[in-house]
C-alpha cells in the first residue's frame, strides 16, 4: 500500500516543525527528496496563510496549503519563489456563517477572562493586550515570539469580529485552563451546529465553518491532483488532526502527539524533536 501513497501532508507545528518552530535540516531535505520523486507534499495547519512558517514557505515545489483548519486552502503560485509563494492563491473558503458568529459570541458573553483571535484573508489578528502578554493567557513560553510575531494588534477584538463578520475565516477563543475549554467545547457544539470546534493548544478552541476541517481540506487537494484518499499519508500530533489522521490512506501520529489522536492513527512514530517525520517516511511508508 505504502509504494502508492503520492501525497503527503503535514501538520507544522509539534508535528513537522520542531518544538523551537524550526524545521531540522534533516526534515527539509526528506521533503526536497519527496518532492523531486514526485511526491506531493502539502501543509496541513491550523495557522492562517500568513502565519506559515518561513522555513516550510521557502521549500520550492510545495503546491498546496490547507490553513485555518481547513477553513481556506491556498495554491503557491510560483513554488521557486519565495515572496510569491507567500501570495497564494486561495481556491476554497469556508467563511463562517455571521449568525453562527453572533450566536457564539452570545453564548460565551457571560464567561469570564476570555479573549479572541480573529482570522480575515489569511491574517490573524487579537488584542493587544494578549499579544504583549500570551502567557497571561495561557499560552506556553515557546509560544510567545510566535505570537508577537504574527498576530496583528487591535484594540477591542469583539468590535473588530463584528464589524467583520462577513469576512472570517475562523475564529479562536483563547482560554486560561483545560477544564474552561472543555466547558465551552461542549456549550458551543450543544447549541450551534453551524461550526467545526476544535482545538490544537491547551489555550485555543478553535472555531470554523461546520464544511471545515483538515480533512475537508485534503479531499479538495487530493481532489485536484486526481488521487484518492488512499493514496495519501497524513502525519498530525493534535486533537484538530484527527479527522485527517482518519481520512488519509495512512495516518501517523507523533510520539509527543495527544493520546485521542494517538488512539485514531494508524502508526505512531517519533517526537516532533527526533525528527519523527523523517523516521516515518523511512521506516514506516519506504518513502525515503
Amino acid at each position: 500500500m505504502h509504494s502508492e501513497i503520492k501525497c503527503i501532508a503535514l501538520d507544522m507545528d509539534r508535528t513537522a516543525l520542531r518544538s523551537d518552530g524550526k524545521l531540522s535540516e534533516n526534515t527539509t531535505a526528506a521533503i526536497q527528496s519527496l518532492i523531486q520523486k514526485g511526491i506531493h507534499v502539502v501543509i496541513a495547519s491550523g495557522r492562517s496563510y500568513y502565519s506559515l512558517p518561513a522555513d516550510i514557505m521557502a521549500i520550492p515545489g510545495i503546491e498546496y496549503a490547507i490553513t485555518g483548519n481547513g477553513a481556506a486552502v491556498y495554491r503557491m503560485t510560483d513554488p521557486d519563489n519565495t515572496e510569491k509563494c507567500r501570495r497564494g492563491n486561495c481556491i476554497k473558503r469556508f467563511l463562517l456563517e455571521p449568525g453562527a458568529v453572533r450566536h457564539i459570541l452570545d453564548i460565551v458573553a457571560q464567561e469570564p477572562d476570555l479573549t479572541f483571535e480573529a482570522f480575515v484573508d489569511g491574517h490573524a489578528y487579537a488584542d493587544r493586550e494578549y499579544i504583549e502578554n500570551p502567557v497571561k493567557f495561557g499560552a506556553s513560553p515557546q509560544a510567545v515570539e510566535y505570537v508577537k510575531r504574527t498576530r496583528q494588534h487591535i484594540d477591542g477584538i469583539k468590535s473588530f469580529i463584528m464589524d467583520h463578520i462577513y469576512e472570517l475565516d475562523s475564529i479562536d477563543i483563547i482560554v486560561r485552563d483545560e477544564f474552561h475549554k472543555k466547558k465551552l467545547h461542549e456549550m458551543i457544539t450543544a447549541e450551534e451546529k453551524r461550526v467545526y470546534v476544535t482545538s490544537s493548544v491547551k489555550q485555543l478552541l478553535e472555531i470554523s465553518d461546520c464544511h471545515a476541517g483538515k480533512h475537508s481540506g485534503l479531499s479538495y487537494v487530493l481532489d485536484c491532483l486526481g488521487l484518492q484518499p488512499e493514496q495519501s499519508a497524513a502525519f498530525g500530533d493534535a486533537d484538530n488532526d484527527i479527522d485527517m489522521i482518519r481520512f488519509a490512506g495512512a495516518g501517523i501520529a507523533m510520539e509527543n502527539a495527544s493520546e485521542s489522536l494517538k488512539a485514531q492513527a494508524d502508526f505512531i512514530t517519533k517526537t516532533n524533536d527526533e525528527d519523527g517525520v523523517v523516521c516515518a517516511l523511512k521506516d514506516i511508508l519506504h518513502l525515503l
